[in-house]
């Protein structure tokens, strides 16, 4: 990998950054490189000192920060520069520094269309919409027929049928309600909620029958299977799972943080093994 001279760590932003596995990957990746660099947690909470926080960044120190739920919007608006996939989605989940600027990136969309790849999806269903909704819009933008959104937070859904319209995606607002009756039609169902964290969750889209040709995409990781990815086993549907999308979202960090291609490989055996020991 590039030698580093000052700048040695790699820090997550998020409102339960400690609670995340990020570190948990990413420190023995660093220590099997031989990198010298290391992986932190900052929480901050919704509504903290985020003008702090963009402070502390741009210490000689930082080689980058990850940024999770809820500040990847803020994220967005406080890089110096972005990637035209943070500009059009307004979620940026990777800042990197460069000298006294912060660029911003969202790995997020390049795992979605990883993982997704290039099938068109004549109905999408975004439970939730957040930055990672944003980030499947986007993904899913020039290659999806419907999208239907849905959020128990009526300005979010609005910012994202914003964004969608901004994009040329036809889409419209539902309710939750009506989200759950319309799950059994649409060709892929996201969920972009925390829903299935405790393993007590119900399916995000309430478990009821799905069309044969749909798709879980589930952002959700945890120590067991969530609800939502057991329930379409269940019914025969192909899934994705949280794993796979911190999986790719890490591979794709790696180019851009200059790190040796060893640790793409790398990343997947020690997500894999923190995956077993839980």
């Amino acid at each position: 990998m590039k030698p580093s001279t000052e700048a040695s760590r790699l820090v997550l932003v998020g409102s339960a950054a400690s609670k995340a596995m990020s570190p948990g990957l990413w420190n023995p990746v660093l220590q099997k490189l031989g990198s010298g660099w290391t992986y932190e947690a900052w929480d901050v909470p919704p509504g903290g000192d985020l003008a702090g926080v963009r402070r502390r960044l741009l210490d000689p120190g930082i080689v980058a920060a990850n940024v999770t739920m809820p500040h990847k919007h803020w994220a967005a608006e406080t890089a110096d520069g972005a990637t035209d996939a943070v500009r059009r989605s307004g979620a940026c989940n990777l800042l990197v520094r460069q000298g006294n600027e912060l660029v911003g990136h969202n790995t997020d969309i390049t795992a979605v269309s990883v993982l997704l790849g290039r099938q068109f999806q004549r109905h999408a269903l975004l439970l939730g919409a957040g930055g990672a909704a944003r980030a499947v819009l986007v993904a899913l933008s020039g290659n999806v027929g419907t999208v239907s959104i849905t959020d128990r937070d009526p300005r979010a859904a609005e910012e994202l049928l914003a964004l969608a319209g901004s994009l040329g995606v036809d889409a419209r607002n539902v309710t939750w309600q009506q989200a759950q009756d319309l799950a059994r039609d649409v060709s892929l169902v996201v969920n972009a909620t925390p829903i299935g964290k405790d393993a007590s969750d119900a399916p995000a889209w309430g478990g009821k029958p799905l069309a044969p040709d749909a798709v879980l995409y589930d952002f959700v990781y945890a120590g067991h299977t969530t609800a939502s990815v057991a329930r379409a086993r269940e019914l025969g549907i192909r899934s994705v799972d949280g794993w796979e999308h911190l999986r790719e979202q890490a591979v794709a960090m790696v180019p851009l943080l200059g790190l040796d291609g060893q640790a793409r490989l790398l990343l997947q055996q020690t997500l894999e093994r923190l995956r077993a020991a839980i």
